[in-house]
């Protein structure tokens, strides 16, 4: 399949936004939140300036830009570079998903266990954006704030358990199956860092009917699903990405706050940050804390801003610095590669020193939030790439923002 991009016209960038406008007129009118929610809207967005006023080369960005738009990288939406706190380059990319996906999204299977309703991942009233508004599914992106907003319920006292108690024990009064000793020892930092020990396949398409993500969404119960899984091995010993683990933690967040994580989010992230939201529940009511979240890619840039920024907004305290370091700190190597693994955060090294590392929220389709902390930037990338392909696609978007930009640019405070 040919995939191509060209830039948003100034009329669809104005449907865009009216689109969004109505739908933050009808939250604010809504008497209760459930799964969809609108925290108060910043009054001021990111401050502009051009590439070369701090430090990165602008015909390069333009050349990457380029590339994107053509469908180099594949289906990508949008490209957000801010450094120092201000946007120095914001591209948009317009594709007909309807053209691209429709025939799919008329077809149960893998990536369609609903037809009519969000989890059509081919469905363009909930794929890539929201009903026609800025916010865009995160997906695992998801996992990250999930992660952010746990930290932000302990700095608050109000997440008591502690990340090395055992899951089974929080949680209590599941009749589980395959229950073993090592079962019992899944504590909550394990789920945190994707080495509970559960068999999971992941590791397959996620139009693979057996891939162990997708039979989770097709099923009622999800946290059930997850915990019933077989072991493979001791918990703590090996890296194996797992979207389940995650949901668990939901459950958990539940058990020990008697809240739920998106509406704790809600309250204690994206309100102080001035952030709109959307996100998905399973079948439960649970919160989709996988895959389940919607922001638009200025949005997802302050969370970049907040954690390099050492968790401050403003003059306030959202999430404890403590939390930040230990989020970020490589906890376990991700087989295969350079990657390693952090409390729901991928990191990969750019250099031989401990600092130089970058920080990662990565989701399906594309989605990406990245922050150089040496460098003070933070890039979001979100697309919707969704299918196998032969095409070959390029993974040096990483390489390409360092190559543009001057490493000892100083910002000023």
């Amino acid at each position: 399949m040919k995939k191509s991009a060209v830039h948003f016209s100034n009329e669809k960038r104005l449907r865009r936004k009216i689109a969004a406008a109505m739908l933050g007129l009808f939250l604010e009118s809504c008497a209760c939140f459930g799964a969809l929610a609108q925290a108060q809207v910043a009054a001021k967005d990111w401050p502009k300036a051009t590439p070369k006023e701090f430090g990165i080369d602008p015909a390069k960005l333009a050349a990457f830009d380029a590339d994107l738009a053509s469908g180099k990288y594949g289906l990508v939406d949008s490209m957000l570079v801010l450094r120092c706190g201000t946007s120095v380059y914001d591209k948009t990319y317009e594709h007909d998903y309807g053209q691209v996906y429709g025939e799919r999204a008329k077809k149960e299977g893998p990536l369609n266990h609903d037809l009519h309703g969000p989890y059509n991942y081919f469905s363009t009233e909930f794929h890539p954006f929201y009903r026609g508004s800025d916010m865009h599914t995160m997906q695992s992106v998801s996992k990250t704030v999930t992660s952010i907003t746990l930290g932000i319920a302990r700095m608050r006292n109000e997440f008591t358990a502690s990340l090395d108690a055992p899951i089974l024990q929080i949680l209590g009064g599941h009749k589980i199956l395959n229950l073993d000793d090592r079962k019992k020892r899944i504590t909550l930092r394990h789920l945190l860092t994707m080495t509970a020990g559960l068999e999971w396949h992941e590791d397959l398409a996620y139009d693979d009917p057996k891939n162990s993500a997708d039979l989770m969404e097709a099923s009622h119960d999800w946290a059930q699903y997850v915990l019933d899984q077989p072991m493979s091995e001791e918990p703590g010993k090996t890296f194996v990405y797992n979207s389940g683990a995650t949901i668990l933690l939901a459950q958990i967040f539940k058990k020990v706050t008697g809240k739920n994580i998106d509406e704790y989010a809600a309250e204690h992230l994206f309100k102080p940050l001035g952030m709109r939201y959307y996100w998905k529940h399973s079948p439960t009511g649970l919160p989709d804390t996988e895959g389940g979240l919607y922001l638009s890619a200025h949005d997802l840039a302050k969370i970049g801003q907040l954690f390099l920024k050492g968790g401050m907004w403003e003059g306030k305290d959202v999430v404890s610095s403590a939390w930040i370091k230990d989020s970020v700190t490589p906890h376990i190597a991700v087989p295969g590669g350079e990657w390693k693994y952090g409390y729901q955060w991928w990191l990969e090294p750019i250099g031989s020193a401990p600092e130089d590392i970058t920080w990662f929220a990565r989701g399906f389709g594309g989605q990406q939030l990245m922050i150089l902390p040496e460098y003070d930037i933070v890039a979001v990338f979100t697309g919707w790439d969704i299918l196998p392909t032969e095409e070959k696609r390029q993974h040096d978007t990483l390489r390409r923002i360092l190559d543009s930009a001057n490493r000892f640019y100083g910002c000023a405070e």
